[in-house]
């Protein structure tokens, strides 16, 4: 489940595996490693992902289903047109 979280985040933003190490300082093979679940984050770079993706560490491990969206920063009216944009999306499917 982390493997497949972090792939299809990593993947919405457009990014390589290798953008993302480059984001992380880590090394290609590294991601590619966690994206095949053949290993896990370390917990700094769990914490790490979470912070760049804003999501929480509990989203990437499964103990959670929901995604944060970090709205530092937006005025009321963007966070109400993120909030309808999401509700959209879920009643497409």
């Amino acid at each position: 489940m982390t493997a497949d979280r972090i792939r299809a985040l990593r993947e919405a933003r457009g990014w390589t595996q290798a953008e993302l190490a480059r984001r992380l300082n880590i090394t290609r093979n590294g991601v590619n490693s966690w994206e095949q679940g053949l290993s896990m984050p370390s917990p700094t770079c769990l914490v790490d992902l979470a912070k760049l993706f804003s999501v929480s560490t509990d989203y990437l491990l499964g103990v959670e289903r929901l995604e944060m969206v970090n709205v530092t920063g937006l005025d009321e009216k963007d966070v109400a047109i993120l909030a309808q944009l999401a509700d959209r999306l879920r009643e497409s499917r």
